[in-house]
């Protein structure tokens, strides 16, 4: 099962097209691999073939934001788009280099929240804006944290749910967390769960540049698929 998300992860990282400015604190793809993809393809009779280079792959993504101190403990939030549950309590997060990164390997932990409808705008700005150069960004966007009890990183008060997470391992570009709490804002909840419907979180649409709101339920888990059997 982790090898599935590290391949998906590493297909998603190279196939998906940087449409930020150069410091953007979101994902980039690595020009060398580019050269590893331009081989022969045969198209698929019927439909319309993009290749690989299409930022398709495993759209549309979590709007995931990373929040870690620096050195000088002031937070830092960034937005990653390349993210998946790895195992039970456990997160992947496929990384460039960033100040995040830099504040990972002094720390050795991060929080996880999602963007959501409510915070459309300062999320975005996390993702275009460097911590590098804009050290002061949380509190920019009139955004406060309150250190996690947990692990060594804050946690942004204004999105309400979180994952306190420790650092398991960073190799080649992949973060692996251990989430060793959730929390969540009680105005999220629906008799003692997270209600998707009322955290509204987002997701980042690579075909068209956007973000979009999550949909309606359409289906139940485990249980739809019961009239084939």
């Amino acid at each position: 099962m982790k090898k599935l998300a590290l391949a998906l992860l590493a297909l998603a990282a190279v196939a998906c097209t940087n449409t930020k400015q150069e410091n953007n604190e979101q994902q980039n793809i690595n020009p060398q691999n580019e050269t590893t993809m331009e081989q022969k393809i045969n198209d698929v009779a019927g439909r319309v073939n993009f290749g690989a280079k299409q930022a398709l792959v495993t759209t549309p993504q979590p709007c995931v934001m990373i929040a870690t101190w620096d050195k000088d403990h002031n937070p830092d939030v960034m937005m990653a788009a390349w993210a998946a549950q790895l195992d039970y309590n456990q997160i992947v997060i496929s990384l460039s280099k960033h100040k995040t990164t830099d504040n990972l390997e002094q720390t050795g932990a991060f929080t996880v929240s999602f963007a959501d409808e409510r915070n459309v705008a300062e999320s975005d700005y996390f993702g275009l804006v460097s911590g590098n150069q804009v050290p002061d960004k949380v509190a920019r966007v009139g955004f406060s944290v309150t250190p996690s009890p947990n692990v060594d990183a804050p946690i942004i008060n204004e999105y309400p749910l979180t994952l306190e997470c420790k650092v398991v391992s960073f190799e080649d570009g992949m973060l692996i967390g251990e989430v060793v709490n959730q929390s969540a804002d009680e105005s999220i909840l629906t008799n003692g769960k997270v209600d998707l419907t009322k955290l509204k979180p987002i997701v980042f649409d690579a075909a068209a540049v956007c973000y979009r709101a999550l949909g309606d339920s359409v289906g139940q888990a485990w249980g739809s698929g019961k009239k084939f059997q």
